[in-house]
């Protein structure tokens, strides 16, 4: 009995590899920037680095009513917000998704994200070949005043 227990585990083990590791997209250092109570947006940031050419075309996450991909830019000597349609990711290339540029803009919060939270989200890419694929992500709350990855620890 304990041997079959052992193999199914063993086989659960290999049948939960997410998404993101099968398809060989990696995703790095997703995080959401916390909120005050009752507020009710944020943004969600990470680095995305697909192996063959696709685009990122939507983002879901459980603790928003709606999220949308959105791009920074300035126009006019003003920092302007729009929603993007999608994101293109080159082959072997990581797209930065961060303050200032392109994010996630998570909407219509159903509670306050606080720093150290595991925020859901998932994303949605597409190949060339229009093969879409669906990755599951945890992204970590950080503080109000976050705007990067916090520093490594280093060794003097």
């Amino acid at each position: 009995m304990t041997h079959l227990k052992t193999l199914l585990a063993t086989a659960l083990a290999v049948l939960s590899f997410s998404a993101a590791a099968q398809s060989g997209v990696q995703i790095t250092d997703p995080w959401v920037r916390a909120t005050v109570p009752q507020q009710k947006a944020t943004g969600a940031f990470m680095q995305i680095t697909a192996p063959k050419a696709m685009r990122l075309l939507e983002v879901r996450s459980s603790v928003a009513g709606v999220a949308e991909i959105h791009e920074m830019s300035m126009a006019d000597n003003m920092m302007r917000m729009r929603q993007v349609k999608e994101i293109a990711l080159p082959a072997g290339k990581a797209v930065e998704l961060k303050p200032g540029g392109y994010h996630v803009m998570l909407l219509d919060l159903k509670g306050q994200v606080k720093a150290g939270d595991k925020i859901p989200l998932t994303l949605v890419l597409e190949g060339e070949d229009k093969h879409r694929e669906t990755i599951e992500v945890n992204a970590v709350g950080r503080p109000l005043g976050a705007t990067q990855a916090p520093m490594p620890a280093m060794k003097h």
